[in-house]
């Protein structure tokens, strides 16, 4: 039987404020032309279908497209909810769907109730453990003390070996997780909520294959136990990252042949740092007119309208900050302010985070600081601003 692993697709998810649907709609139409491609007789989703428990109306249909598009291609599906998905909604018509194709395990109850799916060996049984909050399901699990996700999931292992030993079949799960070893891209909800959030690679001892949701990058935890990621970057840390699927093959015995297959990049994403007028002229920027675009500014002084002027050459751009050049200069605050006019202290703190400022500005801010005084009941003089005589 051959499995694709896949996970964390996130739908309806933003990217700075930016909608990602078309992107991912074309992520899933990539999954859908691999499935056909290589043949595929089941694609997992290890939890995250969804960016949010209640996702749009436009989520919901880029989504059923991308199923639709997938058990097209020939594959039956098997889903799990992840921490980002609602149990209730994802699982909502799960009976009827499996009637086409899609299994959708969201809750407690169907963890040792596998999908069994035959190939020309024998039976191979999918078992779904969705996220698992320790405070909401240690009572059905039947462990009440537990507190934590490792005794939460180990309790859901029990179930899954027990069920597997009694049917005698080869084994593969889904499951939504934060494994021991395994490294967080930054882009990852926390799922610690009252509780140590990871558990033990070797709480899925006894299954043919672990197909692991919740990070976003590609990962290898045991033989066995693997990541798939996210089929698309969610944050610019993920930039270097490539994305890929696990395309695992079960023989007679259960071995799994599993083979890497980087998914294709929907649209890329850069960091750039410099002074903003080189930004916008420097042919080495070119590859990334098309990218999601992360600016850092390095202006001596903060340049009006960054990012409408990034946008007229990088239309993705979505995020901008400034970081003047580090000044070298070891005077203390105290140092440099000992002498000066609250006027003075004003303009050097104007010039410093903006630009210098105009000599209507000063004639404000130098009134403000009257006022200020008088209301303190206090006599300080004050340095003239440009065109004004000294009080």
């Amino acid at each position: 039987m051959r499995i694709l692993h896949t996970s964390d697709w996130h739908i309806g998810r933003t990217f700075h404020g930016v909608d990602l649907l078309s992107d991912q709609a074309q992520a899933l139409a990539a999954l859908a032309d691999l499935v056909a491609e290589r043949r595929v007789d089941v694609v997992v989703v290890a939890g995250d279908v969804y960016d949010r428990s209640i996702p749009s109306a436009d989520a919901v249909a880029v989504c059923n497209a991308g199923l639709e598009a997938i058990r097209a291609a020939g594959a039956v599906i098997v889903a799990t909810s992840g921490n980002h998905d609602s149990p209730v909604r994802l699982g909502a018509g799960a009976a009827f769907a499996a009637e086409g194709g899609l299994h959708l395990i969201t809750r407690v109850s169907q963890i040792d109730r596998p999908v069994l799916l035959d190939d020309a060996h024998g039976t191979v049984a999918f078992y779904g453990i969705p996220y698992l909050e320790p405070e909401i399901t240690r009572a059905e699990l039947g462990v009440p003390e537990a507190r934590s996700h490792a005794e939460i999931l180990g309790a859901a292992m029990d179930r899954v070996r027990a069920d597997a030993r009694a049917r005698d079949v080869r084994a593969v799960v889904l499951a939504h997780a934060f494994v021991v070893g395994a490294e967080a891209s930054g882009s990852e909800r926390s799922i610690s909520v009252g509780g140590v959030e990871t558990v033990p690679a070797s709480a899925f001892d006894g299954v043919d294959y672990v197909a692991l949701g919740h990070l976003h990058s590609p990962q290898t935890v045991a033989e066995h136990v693997r990541y798939s990621g996210s089929p698309l970057p969610y944050s610019f840390g993920e930039r270097t990252h490539s994305k890929a699927v696990w395309l695992v093959e079960l023989d007679a015995a259960g071995r799994a042949d599993v083979e890497r297959v980087d998914l294709p990049v929907v649209r890329g994403l850069s960091r750039l740092t410099g002074v903003l007028d080189d930004l916008l002229t420097d042919d080495a920027h070119a590859a990334a007119e098309d990218h999601y675009v992360s600016a850092v500014l390095t202006d001596a002084v903060r340049p009006l309208d960054a990012m409408r002027r990034l946008q007229s050459r990088f239309p993705r751009a979505v995020h901008v900050e400034w970081e003047p050049p580090a000044a070298t200069s070891t005077v203390t605050y105290r140092q440099k302010v000992r002498g000066r006019t609250d006027l003075d202290i004003t303009r050097g703190f104007l010039t410093d985070v903006r630009s210098e400022p105009s000599a209507r500005e000063l004639r404000w801010v130098q009134q403000a600081l009257r006022d200020v005084d008088r209301a303190a009941g206090v006599g300080t003089e004050q340095t003239a601003a440009p065109g004004e005589a000294s009080a």
